[in-house]
């Protein structure tokens, strides 16, 4: 690599031919760092904005208000939310004693409490995400067949997030909302890993 940029360089000709084209060494530079920022830039916008129009709720309808209820997660969460636990802490812990697994697990939520410290992705969208990843290991099945089936249900409650709230902690918690919305989603998001999880349950 380096001798055949060498061998351009050394190419008298050939550089006054194409000199026009060239860019300085520290445009060109430049130049690639801005266009990487750029791509970084956009595929995080495209994971993260997808669907920032849906508004979160501060209000619970009576049928959401009903599968909150009936749901054991969602009264387990209260215990949790707000009591020192994050909202990925809070979701992943409720997980666990649903599935009887160990507590102490839930240090692995640690790190995604408030949109991962950056207001970013909603911990109770990774937490519920970490959730069906450690259950999906359950599974008397093929490693290959177990992470096939976890994808499965990553996208169900992916989608299902969309059409809720905003994916990013910044669109949910914005100025003039309280922190009903936090409190409401996480709710809502328990209720519906629960379902999620009762699949697997029912496989094991």
């Amino acid at each position: 690599m380096w001798s055949r940029v060498s061998y351009f360089y050394d190419e008298e000709s050939w550089m006054n031919k194409t000199n026009s084209l060239l860019l300085p060494r520290r445009t060109f530079i430049a130049s690639g760092i801005l266009l990487g920022s750029a791509l970084i830039g956009k595929t995080r916008v495209w994971g993260s904005n997808t669907r920032d129009s849906q508004k979160a709720k501060e209000t619970l309808s009576s049928d959401e208000k009903k599968w909150v209820d009936d749901s054991t997660m969602a009264k387990d969460l209260r215990n949790y939310f707000g009591q020192g636990y994050s909202c990925a802490e809070s979701l992943l812990m409720v997980s666990l004693r649903y599935l009887q697994k160990p507590e102490e697990l839930v240090w692995a939520a640690a790190g995604f409490g408030g949109g991962m410290y950056q207001r970013d992705l909603c911990g109770f969208l990774t937490g519920g995400i970490m959730a069906l990843g450690y259950a999906s290991g359950m599974l008397n099945i093929s490693r290959k067949e177990a992470k096939e089936y976890c994808g499965g249900l990553v996208k169900e409650y992916w989608d299902w997030w969309g059409s809720q709230a905003p994916y990013r902690c910044a669109k949910i918690r914005t100025d003039g909302t309280t922190s009903a919305v936090c409190t409401n989603q996480g709710l809502l998001s328990a209720a519906k890993i629960e379902e999620l999880l009762g699949s697997i349950k029912n496989k094991v």
